[in-house]
């Protein structure tokens, strides 16, 4: 997985809140290869009407490839599949901009490339009118800086150093432990040394 700094993107707008993670992929779609891709998942229930067509005036069935969406609070809640960042990833996006997310879908985005961006319900209000206003601007988004920009919009957003790090490294999980791997190999040969008993053969 690659890491990025800087994002300018297309941008949409999905003006609903409490988007769980059962509507961001429905679960009969869970069983199919992450090979095959899951973006044509992403939202399928509410990208379609009624006769399973895709519905030309929902925000994300356009001819454009957005990379960043702007949603409303609550974005990713419910269940804990990491299916439904794979859908979002699968579907070209790289950022999810919203001022509150659930905590595991915040985790699962950081572990694959996709910044959970959390703005205050001011802020957010304020780049919600300036993207309705010329919604063919990109959204900018620097991770050195953590400083996002719309059109006339510019703020400063929070984002752990933990996080920012593994957006801009492309690292998961085991990929930051590994940053340790010096310290953690160290500490293994002191303590083997210390309670030889406590180890298992060929631990050292």
């Amino acid at each position: 997985m690659g890491g990025w700094r800087h994002l300018k993107g297309i941008t949409a707008y999905l003006p609903r809140a409490n988007v769980d993670t059962d509507q961001l992929i429905p679960a009969r779609f869970m069983s199919a290869p992450r090979s095959e891709g899951y973006g044509d998942y992403l939202l399928y229930d509410q990208r379609r009407d009624a006769y399973g067509q895709l519905d030309p005036s929902f925000p994300l069935n356009t001819d454009k490839t957005p990379s960043v969406l702007i949603a409303h609070r609550n974005f990713g809640s419910g269940s804990s599949r990491e299916a439904a960042v794979y859908a979002l990833v699968d579907a070209g996006f790289q950022a999810v901009i919203a001022p509150s997310f659930g905590d595991i879908f915040s985790s699962n985005a950081v572990n694959n490339g996709l910044l959970p961006l959390r703005l205050d319900e001011q802020d957010h209000a304020k780049l919600v009118v300036c993207h309705k206003a010329k919604s063919d601007l990109p959204t900018a988004i620097d991770l050195d800086t953590c400083q996002l920009r719309l059109g006339s919009f510019e703020c400063v957003f929070t984002l752990d150093e933990t996080s920012r790090l593994k957006l801009i490294n492309g690292w998961d999980d085991i990929d930051m432990t590994q940053q340790h791997l010096s310290s953690i190999e160290g500490y293994i040969e002191r303590a083997c040394n210390i309670t030889p008993w406590a180890w298992p053969n060929g631990v050292k």
